[in-house]
């Protein structure tokens, strides 16, 4: 069963998403570690090939999507917008 975040935040300004867990514990990642981690299909193949996924300070969320009860859908400024990413992942993230 995945847990679900109670609270998440988009602090554009400072590029950061914040997510409160039912235990308290709040976790924050960068919208540019986000995009770096994406779990695409393409992003999880250029990764394997031994590119990184290029994501800069300046790349921000656009969007936030819920996907049923267990990831969220983020779109991002550079216009990536099919990662998938499941709230487990996002829990170790940070």
């Amino acid at each position: 069963m995945t847990v679900l975040p109670e609270a998440v935040e988009n602090h554009a300004a400072q590029g950061v998403l914040a997510l409160r867990w039912p235990d308290g514990r709040t976790v924050r990642i960068t919208h540019a570690r986000l995009r770096a981690a994406c779990p695409c299909s393409a992003c999880r193949a250029q990764r394997r090939a031994g590119a990184g996924v290029e994501a800069g300070d300046a790349v921000r969320l656009t969007a936030i999507e819920l996907v049923g009860t267990y990831a969220l859908n983020l779109a991002f400024s550079d216009g990536h917008r099919r990662g998938i990413y499941p709230y487990e992942m996002l829990a170790t993230l940070a």
